[in-house]
């Protein structure tokens, strides 16, 4: 459905010409502020989020912070060998599966400094990018679970552990393992917003 939401928009935009398509940049602003509202909201308003605030232990943050390590050590690599801004592609890991916000937000930050056009494509590959996150989070868990251990497939989910993929990493990593899928989820929502900003500044 994202897929083909993005290839409508495209397909408007080329054969369209509206007066409206001028207000795209203040309307993605707006929903900017959404996103990053709803993602607040999300962590407020999660029914997990009273366990995690009464057992949280300082160790907890340990396995997010190797996700958001391995995640950017990975898409700086990929920087490298598809010639990319080393920035740029870790704006777009800095998405950690949430596809619809970092997108917008990566849009939004280098619309100033590198005009609409590059901004666009490069919120373009931050969509796909997590988007096929979330499918190989999805996908691949059993996978993940027997060949490299019961935490791999929530470092692969990354904020998706949260939400999409908990139901997947119960299955397949077990029950035990779901707080520490939650805390992670909770705390890339909060991370995803900062490193995005830092990297595209």
């Amino acid at each position: 459905m994202v897929i083909v939401s993005l290839l409508a928009g495209i397909l408007c935009g080329y054969f369209i010409q509206s007066p409206l398509l001028g207000h795209c940049n203040e309307i993605s602003h707006y929903i900017l502020m959404f996103l990053v509202l709803q993602a607040g909201l999300n962590i407020g308003a999660n029914s997990d989020f009273g366990y995690m605030k009464n057992n949280f232990r300082f160790s907890s943050l340990m396995f997010p912070a190797f996700t958001v390590a391995g995640t950017l050590l990975f898409s700086a690599i990929a920087s490298v060998f598809l010639a990319m801004n080393l920035s740029d592609g870790l704006a777009v890991g800095s998405g950690f599966g949430y596809y619809s916000l970092s997108s917008i937000m990566i849009v939004q930050f280098k619309e100033a400094s590198v005009g609409m056009e590059l901004a666009s494509r490069l919120g373009a590959v931050a969509l796909l990018t997590n988007v096929f996150r979330e499918l190989f989070a999805l996908i691949g868990a059993p996978l993940y679970a027997r060949k490299f251990g019961k935490l791999a497939p929530i470092s692969a989910a990354g904020v998706t552990s949260i939400d999409v993929c908990l139901p997947s990493i119960s299955k397949y990593s077990g029950q035990e393992y779901v707080p520490v899928a939650i805390i992670q989820g909770i705390a890339l929502e909060i991370v995803i917003p900062v490193l995005i900003t830092f990297f595209c500044s």
